[in-house]
């Protein structure tokens, strides 16, 4: 998947402001979006942050199972690398646009953290809830069933959490100011 749309131009769903106004065709974001982000733009930073948990989140889960790890080992391998995933899509977007790597750092955490935090903390409790999901085993339809139903769950709690954020500067408005 080529994040780098997510960036660049008008991938939030942003129009161009009026000639003289804002900075490279793209909103001012300093303060916000205004009275608040639309559910466009909270969407898009939503589902860019859900492809990197989700491809943490499993691989974490098929490197547990594939070693013989115990529920708990292969939890936190899971949600570690779904928080290394989900910071690097944007941490490679704004190095791309020429923030040097410890201020993108920054960016990154800044964008994602409560994004991703949230996310997680909704896809594993539903895992966690769902009756034989944590001891289900990778060829189980119930393991991918919980687990994406628990993806599905997580964006539908998370995006509104990213529009509020972004609507006032916080979380993913704050890679808009490196592109």
């Amino acid at each position: 998947m080529d994040h780098s749309t997510h960036h660049t131009g008008t991938a939030h769903g942003h129009t161009a402001p009026a000639p003289g106004h804002g900075h490279g065709g793209h909103q001012e974001h300093g303060g916000g979006h205004g009275k608040g982000a639309s559910w466009s733009t909270a969407v898009k930073a939503t589902l860019h942050c859900l492809t990197g948990c989700a491809i943490g989140e499993i691989l974490g889960m098929v490197i547990g199972t594939a070693l013989v790890w115990g529920n708990v080992p292969t939890m936190i391998l899971a949600i570690s690398l779904a928080f290394v995933f989900g910071y690097s899509f944007t941490l490679f977007a704004v190095v791309r646009a020429g923030l040097p790597l410890k201020a993108a750092l920054k960016v990154a955490l800044a964008a994602d953290t409560v994004s991703i935090a949230v996310m997680e903390l909704v896809d594993n409790a539903i895992i966690a809830l769902t009756p034989g999901a944590m001891d289900a085993q990778l060829s189980d339809g119930l393991f991918w069933s919980a687990l994406l139903g628990g993806f599905a769950v997580a964006f539908l709690i998370t995006t509104p959490v990213n529009k509020w954020m972004i609507g006032r500067g916080k979380g993913h408005a704050v890679v808009h100011a490196y592109h």
